[in-house]
């Protein structure tokens, strides 16, 4: 499989595209202002301590106060501050674990989602191209992705001599064929990384930023070590010179599929970028056969819909929608690396009859979804016929950070006909007529809206001035939105 980078920096904004074989399946961007903080180390101040939801809201220093929940304490003294070292149990009181007005060390594992803020952890992790470091851990994990038992028995011998008192380390499985002077580098790196961090808490006496993650392009390459990535191209002179920099100290074997692109098109028109990114954020995404999915996203869940469509099949119906179902697999799995969706996913396959014809959608499902490098729950088939799933969260999907809600319908989805707004408009008139004393009324509405007053409705309009005696007059406004008219009296 042939994997490429694209990495498009402007001033404000940096974005970078993953092209497998030719094809965009994920598209990331960060802005000046609005930068993810997922990785972040803080030291935070708790604010109140809820024990009916068994959490705590954490301040930061963000606009929003952060959310700490019990089962994301890691119950230790040299972490949490005036706590007891204890061993850990299953079920424990937050109110055991902080107190309000108490300050602890905690990382970023979510961004601020809409209305929420972010979600912290005081289990902190550090990451690096081959391990990530886990202060105050005892034992070593190797990521299962690597399933040669010798290369995870080397590994696993190798960094657990690195490991002392600070904490210990999980391989990546960017790790698998590493050298033991390249696992020991990193090793260094992070426990120098984290005595940093540490000594930067002990000067610290109030809520601020620790330790910052990478930006956007470097930990990208950090993140892909590892991949069979054929090129990374930059568009930026000076971003490309610090990758370089970079790449050459921390990833090597990154460093010659590294090249800076000076070409007069712009990089992401070179796989069709920017026309993918906008079908991204349509609705309706059609398949090759004539088939197509619906995608809607609600404050609780993604649903999928599966429709045919167009594609009549060639044998039986049986057929027809079985094939559609496999071949909306691989456009599902695509569109949610894609879109960047996360937490609860339905997807409303068409409605098959055959058991092995389900067993072979849902397996292709899990095929498709195996590319994704975030990670996903399938619980099955339900008893409706929806597959219930779930794939991680960390950051804003695309839709909402590319869109704001519709001011002409805030935000619905639809908008009311014309010829509702026009009936709205009639007993409007009738409800100012009793309330107040008027020689006539003047009305100011959308285009669509005055067109249908003084044409299909026109009948209703002058049925309406008999009933009250008195004359309507009827106004355009041009920029109006088609919901948005006034009565006014004369």
């Amino acid at each position: 499989m042939s994997i490429e980078l694209l990495i498009n920096v402007t001033p404000s904004e940096s974005r970078v595209a993953l092209i497998e074989n030719g094809v965009l399946q994920e598209i990331q961007l960060e802005r000046i202002g609005n930068l993810g903080i997922v990785g972040n180390i803080y030291l935070g101040k708790i604010s109140r301590v809820l024990p009916g939801m068994q959490a705590a809201f954490v301040d930061i220093g963000l606009d929003k106060a952060a959310f700490l929940h019990a089962s994301d304490i890691v119950n230790s003294a040299s972490i949490v501050e005036g706590v007891d070292e204890q061993p850990i149990k299953k079920v424990q009181d937050i109110r055991e674990l902080v107190r309000q007005g108490q300050y602890i060390m905690v990382q970023v594992v979510k961004d601020p989602l809409g209305t929420k803020g972010a979600r912290l952890t005081t289990d902190i992790t550090i990451p690096s191209r081959y391990l990530v470091f886990m202060p105050d851990a005892t034992h070593v994990g190797v990521s299962q992705r690597i399933e040669t038992e010798e290369e995870r028995a080397r590994l696993k011998s190798i960094v657990g001599e690195y490991g002392d008192e600070d904490g210990s380390f999980i391989v990546r499985t960017a790790a698998e064929g590493a050298s033991e002077a390249e696992l020991r580098h990193d090793a260094e790196f992070l426990k120098k990384l984290w005595k940093k961090i540490v000594t930067k808490r002990k000067k610290t006496s109030k809520e601020s930023i620790l330790h910052e993650d990478l930006t956007l392009a470097f930990r990208t390459l950090r993140d892909y070590v590892g991949e069979d990535m054929e090129r990374i191209r930059v568009d930026s002179k000076l971003t490309y010179e610090e990758l370089k920099s970079f790449t050459a100290e921390f990833v090597p074997i990154l460093s010659d599929a590294l090249e800076y692109y000076p070409g007069e098109r712009p990089i992401f028109d070179l796989f069709d970028v920017e026309n993918e990114i906008q079908k991204a954020l349509h609705r309706k995404v059609t398949l090759k056969s004539g088939g197509y999915l619906i995608i809607d996203q609600t404050e609780a869940m993604t649903t999928v819909d599966v429709n045919t469509g167009a594609f009549v099949g060639h044998r039986n119906l049986e057929e027809t929608i079985f094939n559609t179902n496999v071949e909306a697999t691989s456009a599902i799995a695509r569109q949610l690396r894609l879109r960047n969706l996360g937490g609860i996913i339905i997807i409303d396959f068409i409605d098959m009859i055959s058991e092995e014809h389900k067993r072979r959608v849902l397996h292709s499902l899990e095929s498709a979804l195996g590319k994704d490098r975030v990670k996903s729950n399938i619980n099955g088939l339900s008893a409706l016929g929806l597959v219930e799933m779930t794939r991680k969260r960390t950051r804003e999907s695309l839709e909402h950070i590319l869109c704001d809600v519709c001011p002409a319908c805030s935000g619905r989805g639809s908008q009311k006909t014309v010829e509702t707004v026009c009936y709205e408009i009639l007993r409007e008139i009738v409800r100012v007529n009793r309330a107040y004393a008027a020689d006539k009324f003047m009305v100011y509405a959308a285009p669509a809206v005055s067109e249908a007053l003084l044409n299909d409705e026109y009948h209703n309009l002058a049925e309406l001035e008999l009933f009250i005696g008195k004359q309507v007059s009827i106004q355009t406004e041009s920029l109006y939105s088609q919901e948005q008219f006034d009565v006014v009296m004369m």
